[in-house]
């Protein structure tokens, strides 16, 4: 059974325990957050991890900032939700709300593929040990209230 922890979570919302390169056999990430630290260079380099005002917040999350939003953290969810399918900042808010062991939960039932029980992959729509297709019901959601927000965004610019 897929079980995620703490560490897999990224300052940002990113669940590393569903990244391809934490998920791959050879040359494996460790994910950011844990104790030996990321070994994939764009992770080491990441501006949102190594950001100062990061450092300041008790949760090591984004979301504890006085600055959040801020424009890296909105440019990454942009990225994440146009390619991957899934919303950064909606699952800091949801860290936030439910608290971690809850979100840890849903996040087990969300990356478990329903066929085999392997963990699915963020970057892939097909479980990468048996290829079965999934959809994800939290993203069909969450592309709902984008595009609610989106709306209300340009109504009141008008």
């Amino acid at each position: 059974m897929v079980v995620f922890e703490r560490y897999h979570l990224a300052p940002c919302g990113i669940n590393c325990g569903t990244c391809r390169a934490y998920l791959r056999t050879r040359n494996k990430c460790s994910g950011c957050m844990s104790v030996n630290g990321s070994n994939i260079s764009h992770c080491i380099n990441c501006s949102i991890r190594n950001c100062g005002l990061l450092k300041k917040t008790d949760s090591n999350f984004c979301s504890q900032c006085d600055q959040f939003p801020c424009s890296k953290i909105k440019n990454i969810d942009k990225r994440y939700r146009t390619k991957y399918k899934t919303g950064l900042i909606q699952n800091l808010c949801l860290i936030t709300e439910r608290g971690i062991e809850t979100y840890l939960f849903n996040e087990t039932k969300r990356w478990t593929c329903s066929s085999c029980g392997a963990v699915l992959s963020i970057h892939k729509d097909n479980c990468l040990k048996c290829g079965k297709k999934y959809s994800d019901p939290l993203l069909q959601e969450i592309n709902y209230w984008i595009s609610e927000i989106d709306y209300m965004q340009i109504s009141d610019q008008k």
